[in-house]
């Protein structure tokens, strides 16, 4: 049990107000890094002027943030599991502020990059155990609904990062608005620490033997890790980049044999055993493969290809944060009754959505295209939002506490991986379509039509998943 005194919620109306009060602890810590993953993105052109960044220095800004994340993820988790989850939280914000405030008084772009990957490491370690701490704290339709509130924060922040930075910029003008867009998550970060050591459970300790890290396993994933996302985020190497890909299968084959020979493995292979969990993980990294290039894409496309500015651009994305957050929260309700055909429904929402995206930039002018598209963005939006919690949900039920920071850790480096590989093939159709002189309408259909092929799959997985649900129950009946 925590050591808290806080027990477990195992129905849906059992959430007391120390639970809460934990997963607003919790939300609020997953809100400040979730954020610095896309309000960044508006002020490059100001981090350009300023600190005269090379193209490489500002995609570095961007990608060594999302590096750092992914990397520590899974050895943050399993570290979680060991040592405690609050202490990792903890840690790792404190880490998060200090980093950020970095950031905001780098007097190079060469400080900056370094500020932002340990601002991603920091961002790494702490993200994790917030699913891990929803899954200590709540049972059943309770942690439906605590899952369907962290996918609402996730999605509302992720979304609103470029309004948010754009009224930065707007408020505090180009020289000092970029800086405030790091500088904003100081006071927060700062106000959370100490709520977050009164608040949040302490570990649950296991009788016997404390398990081990495993350090050659968690090298070998890092590096494994690593080769999978650099040939993604760094595209001035060349054709040669690709070929990390088949290093990286390399090595992830060496981890795998030895994690089935060591007694503490930093990933317990097992985990893949629950198909719950496997299908799971497929699904969430094909959905943020689909959904994150969205947002860069449609960005680019009112910005450099409609003038629209930062703030117009972010208000335009603003009904996918809206629709998601609504969506997420019921969602969370009816999860762990409906929690595959919610996913079903709702990748489907987010494929018609980003069709109708298309379709009306292809149909309405340029100066009523942000208008005309907040009801296809609104529809991807409420699709959105009812695919995280149930999934999420669903592929942690069958998990046990003791690996719960480990799973969730995976889960998440299945999200920052599928982010990488969207990006990189919607940015490619994107630009490669600009190079090859058609219109910015021509190059959105071309990188939407990648997001819409990603979603396809995973709503085929979900389908698939649904029906063998379905007759696995109906063979119990």
């Amino acid at each position: 049990m925590p050591q808290t005194g806080m027990h477990a919620a195992d129905t849906t109306a059992g959430i007391d107000r120390e639970q809460w009060s934990a997963l607003l602890v919790c939300l609020a810590g997953g809100f400040v890094v979730f954020l610095d993953v896309s309000i960044v993105n508006v002020a490059l052109p100001a981090i350009s002027s300023h600190l005269h960044a090379s193209g490489s220095g500002l995609q570095w800004i961007v990608s060594g943030y999302a590096l750092a994340v992914g990397l520590l993820l899974v050895p943050a988790g399993r570290l979680g599991d060991i040592y405690g989850h609050r202490l990792l939280f903890v840690a790792g914000l404190a880490v998060f502020v200090a980093a950020s405030a970095a950031c905001g008084a780098a007097p190079t772009a060469t400080v900056l990059v370094l500020g932002r990957i340990v601002q991603g490491a920091a961002g790494g370690v702490l993200t994790p155990q917030i699913s891990a701490i929803i899954q200590q704290l709540f049972q059943g339709g309770a942690r439906a609904q605590a899952f369907g509130a962290y996918a609402s924060v996730a999605a509302v922040s992720s979304a609103i990062g470029p309004l948010a930075g754009g009224a930065l910029i707007a408020a505090f003008g180009t020289a000092d608005g970029w800086r405030a867009v790091f500088y904003v998550n100081v006071p927060i970060g700062l106000a959370l620490i100490p709520l977050a050591v009164m608040i949040l459970p302490g570990h649950v300790r296991v009788t016997g033997r404390r398990p081990g890290l495993d350090p050659a396993g968690v090298a070998l994933l890092g590096l494994g890790i690593v080769l999978v996302l650099l040939p993604f985020i760094e595209g001035g190497w060349g054709e040669w980049r690709w070929w990390l890909l088949a290093v990286s299968a390399i090595d992830l084959a060496v981890f795998v044999r030895r994690e089935r020979r060591v007694t503490d493995p930093v990933l317990d292979l097992h985990l893949f055993r629950d198909r719950s969990y496997t299908t799971g993980l497929a699904v969430i990294t094909l959905y943020f493969a689909a959904f994150t290039p969205m947002f860069f894409i449609f960005t680019l496309l009112l910005q450099l290809g409609l003038r629209y500015t930062a703030i117009e651009a972010g208000a335009a994305i603003t009904p996918f944060a809206a629709g998601a957050a609504v969506s997420a929260l019921v969602a969370g309700r009816y999860a762990a009754r409906r929690g595959r055909d919610l996913i079903a429904s709702g990748l489907l929402l987010m494929l018609v959505g980003f069709l109708g995206t298309a379709l009306v930039v292809a149909l309405v002018p340029r100066h009523g295209t942000g208008w005309a598209t907040l009801a296809p963005v609104l529809v991807a939006g409420l699709g959105g939002g009812m695919v995280v919690a149930p999934n999420q949900s669903l592929s942690l039920s069958g998990v046990p506490l003791s690996r719960a920071g480990t799973a969730a850790g995976l889960l998440q480096t299945g999200q920052r991986i599928g982010a990488s590989i969207g990006i990189a093939a919607a940015g490619s159709a994107f630009f490669s379509t600009l190079r090859g002189h058609g219109s910015f309408a021509d190059a959105y259909r071309n990188g939407i039509f990648v997001t819409a092929g990603l979603t396809a799959a995973a709503l085929l997985l979900a389908l698939i998943d649904r029906h063998r649900g379905r007759r696995a129950r109906d063979e119990t009946v």
